[in-house]
C-alpha cells in the first residue's frame, strides 16, 4: 500500500496545518523573507546508523520531518515533535529504526529505501521572534563490499596454456577497486602485474606464476579479500642435475675413495615432483631421489644414470655421470736398500704396487722434498763408499685416497762380527748340510759358498745360506768357504768348514770283573764332526739297541757309555766294539771284557727234618762240611714219588732262598699235608752253587695226649656247671609245681617249714631266696681229678685210633643244716672226673 495512503483523514488535516506553520504564528503572518533555507548531502551505510541534523536549530518549538524518495515528488511524513514529545510515523519503519530527538532525526539499521530527500521544517524563537527554517538533506545510502569470490577456468594447467581468473563481489556501492596477490612457500604475498581490474588473463602460464592467488575488492565504505585459490602449473621434468657427496671431480666426472660413503642426489624440477630411478651401467639399482652407497668398492666404478619421470604428463628426462672409485694399493708402502753393481753400490728401492690411480713415490733425505715422483716404484742409487753407516732415507707416497702422504723410512747399516759356518749330516747320513749365518744389517749380508777349488756352489742368499751335498767319502778332509759381502764394506768376509771323519778313543782296552756285578764301557768321540752317530756292538758283534733289557746306553757330552747289568760268566765275556759313522767316514774302538766266576762253596749235610703236628710246616737243620766261602743257602723241595724210570728228571722248586750264611736252621711253611715232600740244601757263593746235600723226607713229630685230655676235662666241667645252675634256678622258681624235688634238694624241719611258710607272702619270699642262691655260680667249687699221659716220643708216634671216653661222676650233695638267717645261701658241690 502506498506511503501516503497509510494515514487516516485526521492525520492529513493535521499535516496541512503544519505546512501553514511557517507562515502563521500566533495568528500572525510571518514575513517570507525571514524564512531560512539550507541544503546538505549526507551519506549513510546500509545496516548502520545515520544522524540527520535540522540545520543549527537546537530547541525548536515545532519540528516536522518528511521524506521524498528518489523519482517521486510527493513528500511523506516521517516524524513530528512539539518540543515536549515526538511521534514517528509507523510507515517510516521501511527506512530503518527511526527516532527523533529535539531536531535531530536518527536512523539505525539504515535500509536502502531511506535513500532520497529528507526535509526538516522547524519553528524556533529568536530575539523574541518566531522564525521558520527549511532544511533539506540529500541522503545517500552506501552498500559495503561483500567478500569477493574467485573463479578460474583451469586450476592445474600445463605450462604454456592460457589461464583466466576473475574476482567477483555480490554487492557493493560503486566504484569498486580490485587488487591481486600471489603467495608462494618461499616468499610472502606479491602483487600480480598481469591483473586488470577483477580479472587476470594469462596467455601462457609458466611455473613462476604458480602459487596461491587472492583478490581484494574495495569501495569508499570498506575492503574485503577473497579466499585463496591455488594455481598449480604442471611442468617438467627438466633435465636432471646430479650432485655427489663428498664432492670430488676429475677429468672424466666425479671420483670417490674406496670404503667411503657416497651420496648421489638427483634433482629434476617437475610438478608433480619427479619420480627418480637410478641405473648403474644400464642396470636399475635404486628408485628414489638419493642413492646412497654406504661403503663404495672399486668394482662400482662406472656410469650412473638418473631418470626423472613426470607421471602426470608421462614425460621423462635423464642425465648420466661417470663415477671413478679410487683405491689404495694392496698392503703397505715398502722401502728397502739393496746391493747393486756387484755389491759396490747401494740401491734404495721403494715400492707400492697396484691401486688406482698408481701411487706416486719419491725418495727424500732430511729437508730435501723436491725429488721427482714416479708411479708405483722409485729407485735411487748411491756409491757404497759414499754412504755412511747408519744413514736414514725416507720414501713418500701420494695418492688421491690419502689425506696426507704415506711415509716409509729405512736406515742402512752393517752388522758387527763375522759370518759363522757349520756342517751337519741329515738322518742316515744321506746328505751333507753346510750352514752359513750372519744376521742383521740393512741391506742384509749376502752369502755364498765356495769349495776348495774356488768353485761357487748354490746361490746368493741373504743372512742365511744352506748348502746341501750328497754324502761322499771323498769329501773327507775337504774345506768349504762361505763368503759374505755388503755394499758398505769395502772387502768381503769369510768363514771356513772342513769335513772330517769321526775319531774314537777308549780309556781301557781290557776290563775284568766277577759275574753278577755291573760294568761300564766308555769311548770318547773327538770333535763330533758332522753329527757322527755312535753305536755299540756286543760280544757277538750285534748292534745294541736302547731298549735292550741287559744293556744301558748313556751319553755325556762326547762320552758314549755302555753299562752291562747283572753280568754272567762265559755269556758276557768277549770283545765289545764302539763304532762312529758320519757322512764322510767312520771309525771304531774295541774293549775286551772278561767275566770271572766265584769259587765253589762248601758242602751241606741235613741234620734234622721234621713235620709239625698238622704236617703244614717243616723244621730243617743243617751243617757245612769242608772249607770255602759262601754268601747264603738255598733250600729246594720236590714231591717224593716212587718211579721205576731212572732217567726221569726231577724238578726242584725253591722253598727258601737268601738265607744268611750264619743261619743253620729254617722253618718252611705252606705245605700240603696230603703230599709227601723231599728236601735238599745247597750252599751259595754269590752266583756259584755248591753240591746239593742228600735228599731227605721229613719225619712225623712224637705223640703227646696230655693237652687233649686237659682240654676235654676243662670243657666238661664248664658245661656241667652251667647245666647245674640252670637246673637249680628252675627248681627254686617252680617249687610249687615240684615240691618233692624241692624238698629233696633243700630239706628242712617240718615244724619250721610250716611256721615259715604260713602265708603266700612267706612263700614268695622263700622263692626269691631260692632264686638268689641259684644265681651265684662264683661260690660253687668243683674239684677235678686229672690223669697224666706218657711223654715218650715212641708212644707219641704211635697214637691209637680210638681213645677211651671220659667218665663223669656226680654225687648228690648232703642236705645242709638250716641256716640261722633266712637269707643264707645254699652250698652245692659238683665233682667232675675226667679219665683219658
Amino acid at each position: 500500500m502506498g506511503y501516503g495512503l497509510a494515514r487516516s483523514l485526521q492525520f492529513r488535516s493535521l499535516l496541512k496545518i503544519f505546512y501553514l506553520l511557517p507562515t502563521v504564528a500566533y495568528g500572525q503572518l510571518l514575513p517570507l523573507e525571514d524564512a531560512k533555507y539550507e541544503e546538505q548531502v549526507v551519506k549513510g551505510v546500509r545496516d548502520r546508523s545515520v544522524r540527520l541534523l535540522c540545520g543549527d536549530v537546537v530547541l525548536p518549538m515545532v519540528v516536522f520531518w518528511s521524506f521524498t524518495k528518489l523519482g517521486s515528488l510527493i513528500p511523506r511524513a516521517v516524524a513530528i515533535s512539539n518540543g515536549l514529545e515526538s511521534k514517528v510515523e509507523k510507515a517510516a519503519a521501511v527506512l530503518g529504526d527511526v527516532t527523533l530527538k529535539n531536531s535531530t532525526l536518527e536512523i539505525k539499521n539504515l535500509q536502502m529505501a531511506a535513500e532520497g530527500r529528507f526535509m526538516c521544517q522547524a519553528l524556533y524563537e529568536q530575539d523574541e521572534e518566531i522564525k521558520a527554517v527549511y532544511f533539506y538533506v540529500e541522503l545517500i545510502v552506501l552498500v559495503p563490499v561483500s567478500q569477493p569470490f574467485l573463479q578460474i577456468n583451469n586450476s592445474a594447467p600445463v605450462e604454456g596454456m592460457p589461464v583466466l581468473m576473475t574476482c567477483t563481489v555480490k554487492e557493493a556501492t560503486p566504484p569498486v577497486e580490485y587488487s591481486w596477490h600471489r603467495h608462494t612457500n618461499r616468499e610472502g604475498p606479491v602483487n600480480v602485474s598481469e591483473a586488470v581490474g577483477g580479472m587476470i588473463n594469462i596467455t601462457s602460464a609458466n611455473r613462476t606464476q604458480m602459487g596461491w592467488y587472492a583478490c581484494t575488492a574495495q569501495n569508499e565504505v570498506n575492503s574485503q579479500t577473497s579466499d585463496r585459490m591455488y594455481l598449480d602449473i604442471i611442468y617438467g621434468p627438466d633435465e636432471p642435475v646430479i650432485s655427489v657427496e663428498p664432492f670430488a671431480i676429475n677429468q672424466h666426472g666425479f671420483s670417490a675413495n674406496e670404503q667411503e660413503e657416497v651420496v648421489m642426489t638427483c634433482l629434476a624440477p617437475s610438478n608433480p615432483p619427479s619420480h627418480y630411478i637410478w641405473f648403474y651401467n644400464s642396470s636399475q639399482v635404486y628408485a628414489g631421489q638419493k642413492y646412497v652407497i654406504t661403503r663404495i668398492l672399486r668394482t662400482q666404478t662406472g656410469s650412473y644414470t638418473c631418470l626423472a619421470q613426470n607421471t602426470h604428463l608421462n614425460t621423462r628426462t635423464q642425465t648420466t655421470i661417470i663415477l671413478t672409485v679410487y683405491y689404495l694399493p694392496e698392503g703397505k708402502l715398502s722401502c728397502r736398500p739393496l746391493p747393486a753393481a756387484n755389491f759396490r753400490d747401494l740401491a734404495l728401492h721403494c715400492s707400492w704396487q697396484g691401486g688406482f690411480p698408481l701411487a706416486q713415490l719419491r725418495w727424500v733425505k732430511r729437508a730435501d722434498r723436491n725429488s721427482t715422483a714416479t708411479a708405483s716404484n722409485a729407485t735411487q742409487i748411491f756409491r757404497g763408499v759414499d754412504v755412511r753407516n747408519g744413514s736414514s732415507y725416507t720414501c713418500l707416497a701420494s695418492h688421491p685416497s690419502l689425506r696426507e702422504n704415506a711415509v716409509c723410512r729405512t736406515t742402512v747399516w752393517v752388522p758387527g762380527g763375522s759370518p759363522t759356518c757349520s756342517a751337519m749330516a741329515t738322518k742316515q747320513n744321506e746328505f751333507l748340510m753346510m750352514t752359513c749365518d750372519w744376521p742383521g744389517g740393512l741391506p742384509r749380508m749376502t752369502l755364498w759358498w765356495r769349495d776348495w777349488r774356488e768353485h761357487v756352489f748354490g746361490g746368493l742368499k741373504q743372512s742365511h745360506n744352506i748348502l746341501v751335498l750328497k754324502s761322499n767319502r771323498t769329501l773327507g778332509g775337504k774345506r768349504f768357504t762361505c763368503v759374505a759381502a755388503h755394499p758398505l764394506r769395502g772387502k768381503a768376509a769369510e768363514c771356513h768348514v772342513r769335513l772330517e771323519p769321526p775319531k774314537l778313543v777308549v780309556e781301557r782296552t781290557k776290563m775284568s770283573l766277577f759275574e753278577g756285578n755291573e760294568v761300564q764301557l766308555s769311548c770318547l768321540l773327538q770333535g763330533a764332526y758332522l753329527g757322527s752317530e755312535v753305536f755299540w756292538y756286543n760280544n757277538k758283534n750285534q748292534v745294541i739297541r736302547a731298549d735292550a733289557p741287559k744293556y744301558k746306553l748313556q751319553q755325556e757330552n762326547a762320552w758314549f757309555n755302555l753299562t752291562l747289568q747283572d753280568t754272567e760268566w762265559m755269556r758276557d765275556s768277549g770283545t765289545y766294539r764302539c763304532a762312529a759313522l758320519n757322512a764322510v767316514g767312520n771309525a771304531s774302538a774295541t774293549i775286551n771284557l772278561q767275566v770271572k766266576k766265584y769259587p765253589t762253596p762248601p758242602n751241606v749235610t741235613i741234620n734234622k727234618l721234621m713235620y709239625n703236628r698238622h704236617r703244614t710246616e717243616v723244621e730243617v737243620e743243617w751243617q757245612t762240611q769242608g772249607p770255602g766261602n759262601l754268601t747264603g743257602f738255598l733250600v729246594q723241595r720236590t714231591e717224593a714219588k716212587k718211579t721205576t724210570n731212572r732217567q726221569a728228571v726231577t724238578i726242584w722248586e725253591t722253598a727258601a732262598s737268601g738265607i744268611d750264611p750264619e743261619v743253620r736252621e729254617q722253618k718252611l711253611s705252606g705245605l700240603d699235608p696230603s703230599v709227601i715232600y723231599a728236601f735238599r740244601i745247597l750252599a751259595v757263593n754269590h752266583r756259584t752253587r755248591g753240591h746239593p746235600s742228600e735228599v731227605k723226607t721229613p719225619a712225623d713229630p712224637p705223640f703227646n695226649a696230655y693237652p687233649a685230655v686237659i682240654g676235654a676235662a676243662v670243657t666238661g666241667m664248664i658245661v656241667a656247671t652251667v647245666a647245674s645252675l640252670l637246673g637249680f634256678q628252675y627248681i627254686i622258681r617252680n617249687r610249687e609245681n615240684n615240691p618233692r624235688l624241692h624238698d629233696l634238694l633243700f630239706r628242712r624241719d617240718g615244724a619250721e617249714a610250716q611256721e615259715r611258710i604260713s602265708n603266700p607272702e612267706d612263700a614268695e619270699q622263700e622263692a626269691t631266696t631260692a632264686v638268689d642262691v641259684g644265681e651265684q655260680p662264683g661260690e660253687t667249687s668243683a674239684p677235678a681229678e686229672e690223669t697224666s699221659a706218657d711223654d715218650s716220643p715212641q708212644e707219641a708216634t704211635e697214637v691209637p685210633e680210638d681213645s677211651a671216653p671220659a667218665q663223669e661222676d656226680a654225687s648228690d650233695p648232703e642236705p645242709a643244716p638250716a641256716p640261722a638267717d633266712e637269707d643264707a645261701p645254699v652250698n652245692v658241690t659238683i665233682t667232675v672226673a675226667a679219665t683219658p
